[in-house]
């Protein structure tokens, strides 16, 4: 396959997307902005939202290894790292790697497993590598985790610890979908029509049926675009403003903690991600502004009182941005 402009592979990524899953231009957009810039993304919204699609259709439309974990509460650390087995007939212990050891793992409803069981994600996040029995393994680059959350208020889910979240460069909340992209939505699933499985017998297709493994692009394509990204000119005024935003959170009243630092490389590395993706060889004040809500509100806390007087999250982040602006 002949190598593609940087631009090319990106839009044809988008395009290919756009044939499974109506609108949701801007969680295909935070996507791509942590494939680029190597980040964890947490996508969080209720039940069909498309979550899981979004992320099988990413898998299949760039050449890389890809995993599925469904996360239930009976998961195990070793499911997902993997384990020592002992060979019955040598008497030697062989290691079992887990489905981590790929390059995007997507962690299905993360928030259905017991804390200990997200906890065992930690170290392959962070440092890119797992520890099994006494060996540690280096994970395949690029890795990238692509997490789906339920609302903590559901039925069966746990609270993600702060140490987790702090490791998702960003976390997206998704809405539904407006009525034009619901009709859409409908029009399309009534046009998916049958298809024979083994045994002939005719079964309903779904919208995971609707695009085949053919890439957009090769592994190389992806690499030359994590470089275009990396050349992204980031100003000093820029960088001060990264700052400001992440001092101003700690010194927030109506915050129990603040930003951590790790928030400032994010917002640094999404905004070339960003800048890239929309043309430009340098960042913009806009683009802190646009990414500002998902990689600064799982990263702080309100008080008990600002919450006990109606205030959120993304309310006081707002008023944070409004004074910089």
């Amino acid at each position: 396959m002949a190598e593609l402009p940087v631009e090319t592979f990106l839009q044809e990524i988008r395009t290919r997307i756009a044939k499974v899953v109506v609108g949701q231009e801007v969680v295909v957009e935070r996507l791509l902005i942590a494939l680029l810039s190597g980040g964890h993304l947490l996508l969080q919204g209720m039940p069909g939202l498309a979550k899981t699609l979004l992320v099988d259709t990413l898998a299949k439309t760039i050449d890389l290894k890809f995993s599925r974990v469904q996360f239930t509460i009976d998961l195990l650390p070793s499911d997902i790292v993997g384990s020592e087995i002992l060979d019955q007939r040598s008497g030697d212990f062989r290691t079992r790697k887990g489905p981590v050891f790929t390059n995007l793992l997507l962690a299905d409803e993360i928030n259905r497993a017991a804390p200990k069981v997200q906890s065992a994600l930690l170290e392959a996040m962070q440092e890119r590598r797992v520890t099994i029995g006494n060996e540690t393994f280096t994970l395949p680059q690029p890795f990238l985790v692509i997490a789906t959350q339920n609302p903590v208020e559901q039925s069966g889910t746990f609270e993600l610890p702060e140490a987790q979240l702090d490791r998702f460069m960003m976390c997206h909340r998704l809405d539904y979908p407006t009525v034009e992209e619901e009709e859409e939505v409908l029009r399309r699933n009534l046009g998916l029509g049958l298809k024979r499985d083994a045994s002939g017998a005719a079964v309903a297709r779904t919208e995971f049926d609707v695009l085949t493994h053919q890439p957009a692009g090769t592994a190389q394509d992806l690499f030359r675009a994590m470089e275009a990204v990396h050349s992204v000119h980031v100003s000093e005024v820029f960088q001060k403003h990264v700052i400001e935003l992440i001092q101003r959170t700690r010194r927030e009243p109506r915050l129990d903690f603040g930003c951590s630092p790790r928030g400032g490389i994010a917002i640094t590395k999404a905004a070339r991600a960003r800048a890239c993706l929309t043309g430009r060889t340098y960042v913009v004040p806009e683009d802190l502004f646009a990414l500002a809500e998902d990689i600064v509100l799982h990263r702080v806390r309100l008080k008990y009182e600002a919450l006990a007087e109606g205030h959120t999250g993304r309310e006081v982040l707002q008023s944070i941005l409004n004074q910089m602006g």
